[in-house]
């Protein structure tokens, strides 16, 4: 059935066909183009016809009109056309097919209104307000908004009956992992309650009435970007907004023409539209525009109308929770109580066991609660989830320890980086106040993991270690668990397996980037092994870990092979070709921006040099390390620059095309002290000796050529005597 028969179909009494509210969103569409004609008239006798428009961090144009026609609008004189033809599609005649057509055409407008906005300078500057959210947060969260990470989209425009209801329906959608858009008097009645809003929660408070076109820009940048829709096919991205973007509108509290027209604006994109203004049938439009005065009812009824089926786990925490807090950040003066992070003990585990040895839903926490630790307190802590599973696998631990990180997260007040005896985790006072304990913090978990591995986790319990003996005994039990793995993950190599696996996790920061794990290749972000896709491909089929059949290479140097170069192009969206696994310099893997190192040539010694995140300073390329970020990232092929993982470069798959590690001339010390043990190893096997990692330069030698260029003479740098890269 195509859209069109889908809309029809939806009102099928014509008598019931919203007479009214189709005379009064006509009405309001006038009202809308006209003050854009006033708007624009006035700009152009101001500034003049060739005057550059543009909004700030996005390569879309102005994303609305580019999606639906196809034009990179740049200069304020090319908009005059385009808003003669929104005026010529205002046909009169009151039905629901022209009421759509009045509804695109507010959406030019609306973008058109909000363009002239930022040429003049006015639009939100102070936070929460957030006005047009830029590419870098399209690619942040808008992966997880087309694949249904995140559940749907609330767009929700107006004032509420009053702060406290406004408050609730918030609330209610962030605890659902809801992505939201405000607009209008309802962020005020937010903060009036001290709602968190803003970037960090995925919660954005874009601005005034006409700001509302920021998530119509958005939600059509998503089919740009990740649904790979060319611009100007406007029924292709209409047909994409409708069945990917699974969002609503609650327009609340009055009603007026230009807010009916922007209704039909949304209808046009497929997003009912819920009002809780009681309404005759003369203002209704059946299964589009609704009314449900009763705010306890109108969020499931957007739900249900919707088609958004949520299944849900009770978890009894006194904060709210899910992705909304993912990016929440709490700092120092912020915590009540912190673990981890370098500053006490602290690691976490998953443990496959068998049936006897877990008590299913069992939460426990063996040392001081922090209700009995003054603020300030740093506790040592340890994680111990024990899972029963008739189809769990001990390859899974390692996937599902990840998960911590995430879950965790999840909880308002709630802080957690890095993994296994690494992990740093951070209660906020906020939290505290509210009656936070770690208890609460292993029902979230328990309840997240039977929530989103039902296929495998049968059996759930949670142990939390807050006594220093305990953590240290139960630790060291860890890092042998930790050993085996690795261990298990060194006897792999490229040539004994059948598949190598692909991993498209950061296609939400950059959408054409594919990174393809091996076994003697990690993932650029260092936390993806190919045991871990191989699982994680076995727990979700049609998730990001896809396995690739290896076949035979067509070249065993350079590392190429026909199937990934097949899967490389569609998975790329069709701008990339091929790929070298092994080598720097030809075709070499694309790069994301959540690599853990980044390699550099340095061709004045004919060697290349590897900086980290870590790593704040310059370096021999002349580069920061977020400025080399800049370089390689986004998704490019950019020979002589790539980013990795920091373990592939003991790997004896690093980059053996180009002369493997006897290349590296320059690293950090904190990388070299990082990997001494296991560098010192791959350099005896390669034949440079135990003393190679001496010859490498690093910040205490210098970070210009001229520094480090004696020092490599001097020590008998192998890299003079490599072929020459170029």
């Amino acid at each position: 059935m195509s859209m069109e028969e889908i809309y029809e179909n939806a009102i099928t009494d014509p008598a019931r066909q919203g007479t009214r509210i189709f005379r009064r969103a006509y009405d309001g569409a006038v009202i809308a183009l006209t003050y854009a004609e006033i708007l624009l008239n006035k700009a152009l006798k101001i500034y003049g016809a060739k005057q550059e428009i543009a909004y700030p961090d996005t390569a879309y144009h102005l994303p609305v009109i580019t999606c639906l026609s196809g034009e990179a609008v740049t200069t304020l004189g090319e908009l005059v056309p385009i808003l003669n033809r929104m005026r010529n599609q205002l046909h009169a005649e009151r039905n629901f097919s022209n009421a759509r057509l009045w509804g695109e055409a507010v959406l030019y407008a609306a973008e058109i209104i909000e363009i002239i906005h930022y040429l003049e300078g006015d639009e939100p500057k102070v936070e929460p307000w957030t006005g047009f959210l830029g590419d870098p947060v399209l690619r942040k969260h808008g992966i997880k908004m087309v694949d249904w990470t995140i559940p749907g989209v609330a767009v929700i425009m107006g004032r509420a009956a009053d702060s406290q209801a406004a408050k609730k329906i918030v609330d209610n959608l962030m605890g659902k992992g809801f992505m939201i858009f405000l607009c209008d008097e309802i962020i005020e009645q937010l903060l009036e309650e001290n709602v968190k809003i803003g970037l960090d929660y995925i919660t954005f408070p874009l601005g005034n009435f006409t700001q509302i076109i920021h998530a119509v820009n958005y939600a059509f940048r998503a089919g740009l970007a990740f649904g790979g829709i060319p611009p100007g096919l406007r029924e292709e991205h209409r047909d994409y907004q409708r069945r990917r973007v699974r969002a609503f509108v609650l327009s609340l509290g009055e009603l007026d023409d230009v807010k009916l027209a922007a209704s039909m604006g949304a209808i046009f994109m497929g997003f009912p539209v819920l009002t809780d203004q009681k309404l005759g049938e003369d203002m209704t439009i059946p299964d589009w525009y609704i009314s449900e005065p009763d705010y306890e009812k109108i969020v499931p009824l957007a739900l249900e109308i919707r088609g958004i089926k949520l299944t849900d786990i009770e978890i009894p925490i006194p904060v709210n929770f899910g992705p909304a807090f993912e990016g929440e950040t709490i700092r120092k003066g912020d915590t009540y109580v912190e673990f981890g992070g370098g500053k006490t003990t602290g690691f976490e585990l998953v443990r496959m066991v068998s049936a006897e040895e877990v008590e299913d839903g069992k939460v426990e926490v063996i040392g001081p609660e922090i209700d009995s630790v003054p603020e300030g307190t740093r506790l040592p802590l340890g994680i111990m989830i024990d899972i029963f599973g008739r189809k769990m696998q001990k390859d899974f631990e390692g996937v599902l320890e990840r998960r911590i990180h995430y879950f965790a997260n999840y909880g308002e007040g709630i802080w957690h980086v890095a993994q296994r005896d690494y992990m740093w985790v951070r209660i906020s006072k906020d939290a505290r106040a509210k009656g936070l304990l770690l208890r609460h913090l292993g029902e979230l978990l328990l309840a997240k993991f039977k929530q989103e591995f039902p296929a495998i986790v049968d059996r759930v319990q949670v142990t939390i270690y807050t006594e220093q003996a305990e953590v240290e005994k139960n630790m060291a039990a860890a890092r042998e668990r930790y050993r085996a793995r690795d261990d298990r993950m060194r006897t792999l190599t490229d040539e004994s397996v059948e598949d190598f696996y692909s991993c498209l996790l950061c296609q939400s920061f950059a959408p054409n980037h594919v990174c393809i794990v091996t076994p003697e290749r990690v993932g650029l972000c260092g936390a993806v092994s190919w045991l871990d896709a191989k699982a994680a491909f076995e727990i979700t089929p049609t998730g990001p870990n896809q396995p690739i059949p290896k076949g035979p290479a067509l070249d065993d140097i350079r590392g190429m092979w026909q199937s990934c170069n097949d899967y490389l192009r569609t998975a790329s969206n069709n701008t990339l070709e091929e790929v070298n696994l092994y080598t720097l310099m030809d075709k070499p893997m694309t790069s994301c921006g959540c690599f853990e190192a980044i390699m550099a040539i340095v061709p004045e010694v004919n060697g290349l040099m590897i900086t980290t995140r870590e790593h704040g300073g310059m370096t021999p390329s002349g580069m920061t390390f977020s400025t080399l970020a800049g370089t390689c990232g986004g998704g490019l092929q950019t020979p002589g620059f790539m980013g990795i993982g920091r373990s592939y470069i003991v790997s004896k798959k690093f980059i053996p095309a180009d002369g493997g590690i006897a290349r590296i001339v320059w690293m950090p010390k904190e990388l070299k002290d990082f990997l001494h043990d296991d560098f010192v190893q791959r350099s005896v096997q390669e034949g440079l000796g135990e003393d190679f990692i001496d010859k490498i330069a690093d910040e205490t030698v210098g970070t210009a050529i001229e520094e480090i260029l004696p020092f490599l003479e001097e020590s008998g740098h192998p890299c003079f005597d490599l072929e020459p890269l170029f």
